[in-house]
């Protein structure tokens, strides 16, 4: 069973200006607390015991508030990029001597109700070095970026898309550590181009999920996510 996440919180979430000028997307209140605590709050519920924040713009507000993770029943350990943001790749290479064998990932602007126990289990029963969750979007929630067919991610990019992306990177990874040995100190890396390395390599697995996922990055998704939590 997989105990780690790793929660990449680094950005400048420019898009929601002017609210992120002066606290990180992770700090923004959703139904009168931080965001970051409902997220924390979800993976303890799914029997994470281990947080490991990559932080970058304003990310001491974040360690501010969460601290050691003793309040959420969780330890919380935290990698700061300094000052050149690394990607969110990088910012994961930079935590590599936090990390264990092999954790999940996820960005510091998704909820994701799923059951993460089944998805490591998934993991465990297969032999390959990285897992990436994917739904089929058909472009309803953001710009659909996978082509997934027959339990197989065939194809994945964020910046060129063709008609047959039906689905959507979902949020949720799982990755083993020895993916980042090739990554040097300190390089700008985006996960993005690991998964597709890791595609051509035969070395992704594929895992579809059915409930939607829920994010911060806009507006719309804050009050989105708000309705959702109020239920």
């Amino acid at each position: 069973m997989i105990e780690s996440t790793v929660i990449i919180a680094g950005g400048l979430a420019t898009r929601l200006y002017p609210v992120t000028k002066k606290i990180p997307k992770s700090m923004i209140d959703i139904n009168d607390e931080p965001f970051i605590s409902h997220q924390l709050k979800l993976l303890k519920k799914n029997g994470i015991n281990e947080v490991i924040i990559c932080a970058g713009y304003l990310g001491e507000m974040i360690k501010n508030f969460t601290g050691d993770g003793r309040k959420f029943g969780l330890n919380i350990k935290y990698s700061f990029d300094g000052e050149k943001l690394l990607g969110t790749g990088g910012a994961v290479k930079k935590a590599i001597n936090l990390l264990p064998d092999t954790f999940f990932i996820m960005y510091g602007d998704s909820y994701l109700p799923v059951d993460f126990q089944k998805i490591s289990d998934y993991f465990n029963k297969n032999d390959k070095n990285a897992l990436m969750t994917v739904m089929e979007n058909s472009d309803k929630f953001d710009m659909s970026n996978v082509i997934y067919q027959n339990n197989k991610i065939i194809k994945y990019d964020k910046k060129e898309k063709v008609p047959e992306m039906n689905y959507i990177d979902y949020g949720l990874g799982i990755f083993k550590k020895n993916i980042f040995s090739n990554i040097k100190e300190n390089e700008v890396i985006d996960l993005a181009n690991i998964y597709k390395n890791l595609i051509e390599k035969d070395d992704l697995l594929g895992y579809e999920i059915k409930e939607r996922f829920y994010e911060i990055g806009s507006f719309t998704g804050i009050e989105d996510l708000k309705i959702f939590l109020r239920k």
